[in-house]
């Protein structure tokens, strides 16, 4: 099967172009762990991570085992009769959330949990006006589209949801002067991934939780990308101690298995459901199959402590890549993160895209951020091994010498 053919005659021509043009025209078969294997049998060390989804790597025999054993009892929800399955969920996020975050909301992606987060500000507060940060991406939909910050995917599109202010990343200045009293809420990335994967200065968070505090909105943490685990620690915003109103979660939730998004809440912005308990829902949202696996999902990033097995594996790794942004200065520009959550800035977007194509050649997955086509996220799964790291490393020398050679004709 031509399974490129397929994509230019049934799913997206441009799409397929571009794969042809990156030279990734082989098609996936199986994965295990940290390493994807294609229809020919060659394995590949996956950096990727399927954007920030593999924390728990591929295939996770537990995650796996509980998928099992939902479907032989019941996939998807009557939706008449209550089930036992978001509630096992749901506690177990109330009780790993910070604070008192106590309420979950269950969705499909990243991008209907920011959907809910924000429907659930403006309820709550009974204002309308969202501030969001450049560079931001919050997903594709139309409000978390319009909360995100690059106007390249919101140009075709417009008129987007109205009263949305977008201020600079990381600068509480900037922040103070855009609130006032008809802000409903703040939405911010613990860390932008992206934006090119930029880390804030230290105490940003913290300062967005006073402002969100001095004007009665509600400060919604989009750790869609940043959470469980990925950047050290449990969730990103436990950096600084702060507890946001509002917590999106996705991708590692669903434990590489099953797609789902979820929502967390504090009690005072939940009683926007106190009149109308079904002033949002959602017909898959919550369903058995994906809380069940989910609720493993989370047994498994917290019993085999794999925050500190991203804060270890990733504090040796992103000082090696510095040591090859010292050796290659006139390629790469920085390499920055957190945990196992890392950005390889390059000079351009064309060596960026020379890069990514050279490391494929050399059985390595990687992809550059949205917003930043410069930069190359190295998000692998954290239960990589150091080994394969050092493969990564290895290659990545390889790469940015042969780059080197040809780096006047690319830029």
């Amino acid at each position: 099967m031509d399974v490129l053919r397929g994509y230019e005659d049934f799913i997206n021509p441009s799409l397929a172009r571009t794969y042809r043009f990156m030279g990734l025209d082989h098609a996936e078969a199986t994965a295990q762990g940290a390493v994807v294997t294609d229809n020919e049998g060659v394995q590949y060390i996956d950096c990727a991570g399927g954007y920030g989804v593999f924390v728990q790597g591929y295939r996770h025999p537990r995650i796996i085992e509980a998928a099992h054993a939902q479907l032989d009892l019941m996939p998807l929800s009557s939706r008449v009769l209550v089930s036992p399955r978001p509630v096992e969920l749901a506690e177990k996020l109330a009780r790993l959330t910070p604070g008192d975050l106590t309420y979950s909301f269950f969705c499909n992606s990243g991008t209907e949990a920011v959907e809910a987060a924000l429907k659930i500000a403006r309820g709550s507060t009974g204002r309308s006006t969202i501030v969001s940060t450049e560079g931001a991406f919050h997903g594709k939909t139309y409000g978390s589209l319009s909360v995100s910050g690059r106007d390249l995917y919101q140009a075709l599109f417009k008129p987007l949801v109205p009263d949305v202010v977008r201020v600079p990343y990381g600068d509480e200045s900037a922040l103070k002067a855009a609130m006032n009293a008809n802000v409903a809420a703040v939405i911010v990335e613990p860390i932008q991934g992206e934006g090119g994967v930029i880390v804030p200065p230290r105490g940003y968070l913290m300062a967005v939780r006073q402002l969100c505090d001095t004007w009665g909105a509600a400060m919604i943490a989009d750790e869609v990308q940043t959470g469980l685990g990925r950047t050290g620690v449990l969730f990103a915003v436990e950096q600084e101690s702060v507890v946001p109103d509002l917590l999106c979660l996705a991708k590692a939730l669903g434990g590489g298995v099953v797609p789902i998004g979820a929502v967390v809440g504090r009690p005072w912005v939940w009683k926007v459901f106190e009149e109308n308990p079904l002033i949002h829902t959602s017909t898959f949202g919550g369903n058995p199959l994906a809380c069940r696996v989910a609720s493993v999902a989370l047994d498994v990033i917290v019993q085999e402590d794999l925050p500190k097995r991203a804060r270890e594996l990733g504090s040796w790794f992103l000082a090696a890549l510095r040591v090859l942004a010292r050796e290659h200065p006139s390629l790469v520009t920085a390499a920055r993160g957190q945990g196992l959550m890392i950005g390889l800035e390059l000079s351009s977007p064309g060596v960026a895209g020379l890069v990514m194509s050279e490391l494929f050649v050399r059985r390595i997955l990687a992809v550059y951020t949205l917003n930043n086509e410069r930069v190359i996220r190295l998000m692998p799964p954290v239960v990589i091994e150091e080994s394969q790291l050092r493969e990564v490393l290895n290659a990545l020398g390889e790469v940015l010498i042969a780059v080197e050679a040809v780096k006047d004709d690319v830029e």
